[in-house]
């Protein structure tokens, strides 16, 4: 071997080498679908397995999420504004928000007191203004809040300011396959 070739040689080792690792993660499999607050010790969220497609499927049309909540995955072309739904949404349309590189946070919580003590928490974070949305999920334990982002997800079992903060300021306008802040009309965006 001349070498004048030694450049694509190691050109393509490393595309395979890439290639394998990008395989392994993505054929890992999902442990949890809900991580308990022990496992996070070190960090707020953990990786998910991303889901193998991300394609707009039929408003109204249900699908199967590897994760409860979900964090990727195919999801409706429309998706949600910021702000606090106490009635819920749908996976399928918060699913777009993730994509979006926004930061959805599910709650389960018992009392009112409780949804206004997040509704401040959440409303005091600079960033959910504009990367951010809370929904009432009963998917998930009661008493429970789970943060999510795209391929990430994080519980806790108490309204935790500091900690939703940090996942914003770790995950909002960082996770997604597009980076589309709230304040952005949907109906300018090419899907």
């Amino acid at each position: 071997m001349t070498t004048r070739y030694w450049p694509f040689y190691i050109a393509v080792c490393v595309l395979v080498l890439v290639g394998l690792i990008l395989n392994y993660r993505s054929s890992a499999p999902a442990e949890n679908l809900l991580p308990s607050d022990s496992q996070n010790v070190e960090s707020v969220g953990q990786s998910q397995v991303i889901m193998p497609t991300s394609q707009h499927i039929p408003e109204g049309q249900n699908t199967t999420y590897n994760t409860i909540p979900p964090t990727s995955g195919d999801h409706w072309a429309s998706w949600a504004k910021c702000g606090f739904y106490e009635e819920g949404l749908p996976d399928e349309l918060i699913v777009h928000n993730l994509e979006h590189s926004m930061v959805v946070i599910s709650y389960n919580l018992t009392t009112e007191a409780e949804v206004d003590e997040l509704r401040m928490a959440v409303n005091s974070i600079a960033l959910y203004r504009k990367w951010g949305l809370s929904r009432f999920y009963d998917k998930i334990p009661s008493g429970t809040i789970a943060m999510t982002a795209w391929g990430m997800l994080d519980t806790v079992d108490q309204i935790d300011r500091d900690r939703i903060e940090r996942f914003f300021n770790d995950y909002a306008s960082n996770e997604g396959l597009e980076r589309i802040p709230c304040e952005v009309d949907p109906s300018q965006i090419q899907v």
